[in-house]
């Protein structure tokens, strides 16, 4: 088994940035909104930090496009500041502080993930900097009794739950579970979440394994996995992880009734590197652009969002690419709430807000994380992601079978 897909993805550079946006320090523009992007645009999570990236560019440039932010009946442009953390936790939460102290920014936008983001979230509480972390669900992120951090990801039992839920009522002989997990806050928090929702279901979790941030050969763990028997196979990790535990699942033999992933089986990137095999692999994910809402920020509806994004880059926006744009839009609405660019009026605002966007209703509970809105479960049937839950948007039944 080669490392193709790790080689292909890893390197994935930095795309050109638009007028309106800056990468490292510079000079603070007149009347302009400063928001400090911390990003893995090098690195093994440069997939990820990439996908945040083109949701942030999209708002900028939408939001430029309308002229601005109006902030007590003046405008001021977008400017993202982005640094490039090469995919090193503890270099991202320096990032945060010199984005703070040496660039100015107004506001934040939190790196990648949820074990970056708790990181760097004592930074911006410290300095009382609004922040918002698109990409991390964990609830360890937000249990801190911080006020200034604000997260666009509902809770990791939100995904485990209907993903349980759709498994045991249409298959009643599933009884058995095995769950590989990297051992990184997020991916081991969902696993561990995934965990609990089958044992409420008296299903047997007969493997729980972890593996190592960078590991290169899960030869090991999917022996072991083969050996356990399981009707469900549920690995956690990045895009460049789970395309190599899919691929090494395929050269030791080992399938199962049902195969769930995540994160990155919503991904086009893991569809394109695994090919064939990504067929029934099931996912879920805080977004799809299946969902139907009419927002009330600078994107107006999902349809109109769609639009915009195929425009610019010829496909279908993913969770990640969404919820990115998504903290941007929030973040526009908070500031044109509070009508100033006061940081602790910014949090107020943000803390009370209750709208809809394109990305579904947002509402802020208690601790900063989102709790408003149903994250879809979705398989990969026909080389593309299918909606299998909520309703209100479902594409197709449940398949069962991964070989």
């Amino acid at each position: 088994m080669s490392g193709h897909g790790l080689k292909t993805f890893a390197a994935i550079p930095a795309l050109s940035l638009a007028a309106t946006l800056i990468l490292g320090s510079a000079a603070p523009a007149q009347n302009a909104v400063r928001v400090g992007a911390p990003l893995p645009l090098t690195g093994p999570l440069s997939p990820e930090g990439v996908k945040q990236k083109e949701g942030y560019d999209l708002w900028a440039e939408t939001a430029n496009a309308k002229g601005g932010i109006t902030v007590g009946g003046k405008t001021y442009k977008v400017e993202i500041v982005y640094v490039d953390y090469a995919s090193n936790t503890p270099r991202a939460v320096q990032a945060a502080e010199r984005l703070i102290n040496d660039d100015k920014v107004n506001f934040l936008f939190s790196p990648f993930g949820s074990g970056a983001a708790k990181a760097a979230s004592n930074v911006s509480e410290k300095y009382g900097i609004p922040t918002i972390a698109a990409t991390a669900s964990s609830a360890q992120v937000y249990d801190q009794g911080y006020k200034y951090l604000f997260g666009t990801f509902t809770p990791n039992d939100t995904l485990t739950e209907p993903l349980a839920d759709i498994v045991v009522k249409r298959d009643a002989n599933a009884k058995r579970v095995a769950i590989l997990a990297r051992n990184d806050l997020f991916p081991l928090a969902i696993g561990e979440e995934m965990q609990k929702s089958a044992k409420k279901r008296n299903l047997d979790v007969v493997m729980f394994e972890k593996y190592s941030i960078g590991t290169m050969d899960h030869a090991s763990a999917i022996t072991q996995m083969r050996a356990a028997r399981p009707d469900w196979i549920f690995a956690t990790g990045y895009i460049n992880d789970l395309i190599l535990i899919r691929k090494q699942m395929k050269d030791l033999g080992v399938g199962a009734p049902v195969v769930t992933m995540i994160a990155g089986p919503a991904y086009k990137e893991y569809i394109d590197a695994v090919g064939p095999l990504a067929e029934n692999i099931s996912s879920a994910a805080w977004w799809h652009p299946a969902v139907r809402y009419d927002g009330k920020g600078v994107f107006g509806s999902t349809e109109n969002f769609n639009k915009l994004w195929s425009a610019k880059s010829k496909d279908e926006p993913d969770y990640a690419q969404a919820s990115a744009a998504a903290a941007g839009e929030v973040l526009q609405l908070a500031i044109e709430k509070a009508g100033t660019l006061e940081p602790a009026k910014v949090r107020d605002a943000l803390a009370a807000l209750d709208t809809m966007t394109f990305f579904g209703r947002i509402k802020f509970g208690p601790t900063g994380q989102i709790s408003s809105l149903d994250p879809p479960v979705f398989q990969l049937q026909g080389g593309k992601p299918v909606v299998i839950f909520p309703d209100y948007v479902k594409q197709a039944e449940f398949k069962f079978g991964v070989q």
